[in-house]
């Protein structure tokens, strides 16, 4: 089979043949359909931490070929059933492969059944963001989720953070209110205030040309603010009178994003953010709350390998995955983000996609092309059809 293998010498990818990987009894084998681009997936290509030879990628949505012999018949996993997740492709030193190819082998319970209203194409752009979105609301801030897992799991997630008191109302703020990210956040906490009776305020920040998607379905800001306009903490303090925000999620987390979000919390406030401090890219001058920061990988139930640390295996973690897949399958409500759909198949990903997401920052985006599919990436999620139709 085809797969796009990372060359870490030359800091880029190239397609080679590959022998087709084999399921373990818990596993089922996939035929990629689609493949969906994440920064994530740049970052470790231009910045590598695999080896030579690894496939990279995250996300994909494609059909069943094989089912492990060991999978529950309570699973209603059938060959040909279309299914979506993600894979850690070349984000750490562990030898775990990618998802960038034509087939792939994925633990049972890590994908979720797409159903019908969905196209494939968009079901491979949900998986990672809409997990990362989930365990920052629902995992690490205690926000009420949608859907369960198991109790004891769920109270020792966060065993330092003591419970707020219910409130009727709630305020949330999200910083890159038109990431990927961001804009499955919005929704979860949509889906939240709907599970839990709780009033919610939602304010994000945001490119004003993006103002009029954001405050309409599915994701209702209450107000949004220009993420250039120096004054935007003191604007979400003014939205809520001066008391700050509940909870507060940034999407970028680069620079003094982290900082800035901070001023927005009221003083029992919770914050996430989507890069660690080890990482290096935000400043945190004048913190007032510890924000709370986990790798979406955490969700895989294994040991996540960078240099010099270690992620143990989070039996947590999964289950909550486990959980939120659960919950997508039986007609959890998150649309899916808006599309690019590139030209090309695993062949274009280098040169086009990810010389469109850069090699780690915002700022770092590469976007002199003529080429339509080449401008400004914003608001939008990147695919590449990799099967043929």
């Amino acid at each position: 089979m085809k797969a796009l293998l990372l060359d870490a010498e030359r800091r880029t990818a190239n397609v080679k043949d590959i022998p087709e990987q084999r399921p373990a009894r818990n596993e089922l084998l996939i035929r990629v359909n689609f493949v969906a681009l994440n920064p994530v997936d740049s970052l470790y290509v231009y910045n590598p931490l695999g080896s030579t030879g690894r496939v990279i990628g995250s996300d994909f949505g494609g059909l069943i070929e094989v089912i492990g012999d060991a999978i529950p018949p309570t699973s209603t996993m059938k060959v040909g059933d279309r299914v979506a997740g993600f894979l850690q492709g070349a984000c750490s030193i562990n030898e775990r492969p990618g998802a960038f190819s034509e087939c792939l082998v994925c633990p049972w319970d890590l994908v979720w059944k797409v159903r019908d209203e969905i196209q494939l194409q968009e079901a491979a752009a949900v998986s990672l963001c809409g997990l990362t979105a989930a365990q920052a609301l629902f995992f690490r801030m205690d926000m009420k989720a949608p859907f369960q897992w198991p109790e004891t799991l769920a109270m020792t997630a966060a065993p330092m953070k003591p419970a707020q008191e219910p409130q009727n109302t709630l305020s949330v703020f999200i910083y890159g209110a038109s990431t990927s990210v961001g804009m499955y956040a919005a929704q979860l906490v949509r889906r939240s205030a709907e599970c839990s009776g709780t009033s919610i305020r939602l304010f994000g920040a945001a490119s004003p040309k993006h103002f009029n998607m954001l405050k309409a379905q599915p994701y209702c800001y209450t107000d949004v603010v220009d993420y250039r306009d120096n004054t935007w903490p003191a604007q979400v303090m003014g939205f809520t009178g001066g008391t700050g925000v509940d909870y507060a999620y940034d999407c970028i987390s680069e620079g003094l994003t982290v900082s800035n979000t901070g001023k927005t919390l009221a003083p029992s406030g919770r914050m996430a953010i989507v890069r660690s401090r080890e990482a290096g890219m935000w400043t945190s001058q004048n913190l007032t709350v510890d924000p709370s920061y986990g790798a979406v990988w955490e969700g895989l139930g294994e040991d996540v390998q960078y240099q010099g640390m270690v992620l143990p295996a989070s039996p947590m973690a999964r289950s909550f995955a486990v959980a939120f897949y659960k919950w997508l399958s039986a007609g959890g409500k998150l649309e899916p983000n808006p599309l690019r759909q590139m030209p090309g198949g695993l062949e274009s990903i280098v040169d086009d996609g990810l010389r469109l997401l850069g090699s780690g920052t915002m700022g770092d985006r590469d976007t002199k092309s003529e080429k339509d599919w080449m401008r400004t990436l914003s608001a939008e999620k990147m695919v590449y059809r990799i099967a043929s139709k």
